[in-house]
């Protein structure tokens, strides 16, 4: 690190603590400061020292607290055609999917008009997971931590197939504590169920219902595939009154578009490497918990049938199995380690099981 940057980078240290002490080698800068202060101050200073292409990590041992100072290289600006690209590409694939299911749908039970369910079953899904990244970025805006636009994934439009992988983005800056981990991961999930269970309930109203006994003719001859539900969407059809003895529901596509909603927050919820709740977990209970926790949802997911998910999902974990933050020492508020709790019981009651609560 050249002087005129050493001189800086204490300079502007200097702004936010009490410099004790300085030493330098050829890759980096230690400066020891005093800990009046630290998580609040330390955020801020990260992210100034981010805004000059520069690295300040806070470390601590027996002989005091120092900010490590080195050179930060900014990931290359990507393409803006390329998420575009993909958002236009998942609505294609989304409509498809729509409109077949629809088709699918009115030999059963009317729902009505194939491109009209398919343009209500396009809204619904993108609404979910276009608000569950917009959760994302909010929580990111309010830490001021960059990120990209939303890469959608459009998927296989064939009935019987996932019409969308999902979205992701992509942090274009540096996650400074548990805290900004914890936040930014948790609003996605919480933003996109909220949608989720608006979905569901105007989807249980425009589902039809048919006999039991005429349920079961198509069950046996493969017209009609069961769905297993989660404990809050089941509770939406029961609230919407589709509970009915002696009937059984038709999920219309709008209805399956919440389905696959709440299954999103199921599995992006799971505490396992870089998923959403990867990183809540990884905020809450650090390193060593974060990793094994990875391998028990890889076997919930080996064991609930997404054997995809699963193999993705430790395939990645070997290649990038931690998250690196430039504060390890300030600890998770106790708020949001009550939270954690909260969001392994929202899990729970958004995955698919295999028994229905009202029946």
């Amino acid at each position: 690190m050249s002087t005129p940057t050493a001189d800086e980078a204490v300079y502007i240290v200097s702004t936010f603590f009490a410099v004790k002490g300085i030493s330098q080698t050829t890759k980096s800068l230690e400066i020891e400061i005093d800990e009046i202060g630290l998580t609040e101050k330390f955020q801020d200073l990260a992210q100034k020292m981010e805004q000059r292409n520069l690295i300040a990590r806070l470390e601590k041992n027996s002989s005091g607290t120092f900010i490590v100072v080195s050179r930060f290289q900014p990931p290359p600006a990507r393409r803006a055609w390329i998420p575009r690209a993909l958002f236009a590409g998942t609505i294609a694939t989304v409509m498809v999917d729509g409109y077949y299911r629809a088709i699918a749908t009115n030999s059963i039970a009317k729902v009505g008009d194939p491109m009209v369910v398919a343009i209500f079953y396009t809204i619904s899904l993108m609404g979910i997971l276009g608000i569950h990244e917009l959760g994302h970025i909010i929580a990111s805006k309010k830490h001021k931590l960059r990120t990209s636009w939303p890469y959608f994934i459009p998927g296989i439009p064939i009935v019987g197939f996932i019409p969308t992988f999902g979205a992701l983005i992509m942090s274009r800056g540096l996650i400074v504590n548990k805290n900004m981990l914890f936040d930014v991961g948790i609003s996605g999930p919480i933003a996109g169920l909220v949608v989720a269970m608006v979905v569901s309930a105007y989807g249980a109203y425009l589902s039809p219902l048919i006999p039991s006994s005429v349920a079961q003719d198509l069950t046996a001859n493969q017209g009609l595939v069961e769905i297993h539900s989660s404990i809050l969407m089941d509770s939406t059809i029961s609230l919407m009154g589709k509970h009915i003895p002696g009937k059984e529901l038709v999920m219309s596509p709008v209805l399956l578009a919440a389905w696959f909603g709440f299954l999103i927050t199921f599995l992006n919820l799971l505490p396992a490497w870089q998923l959403d709740g990867g990183h809540i977990a990884r905020a809450t209970l650090g390193i060593k918990w974060h990793k094994i926790l990875t391998y028990v949802s890889i076997g919930i997911l080996a064991a609930t049938g997404y054997f995809i998910m699963a193999l993705f999902v430790l395939v990645f974990s070997m290649k990038n199995p931690d998250i690196k933050l430039l504060d390890e020492i300030s600890p998770l508020s106790p708020t949001r380690k009550k939270l954690f709790v909260f969001v392994m019981i929202l899990a729970f009651l958004c995955a698919p099981l295999p028994f229905s609560i009202f029946t």
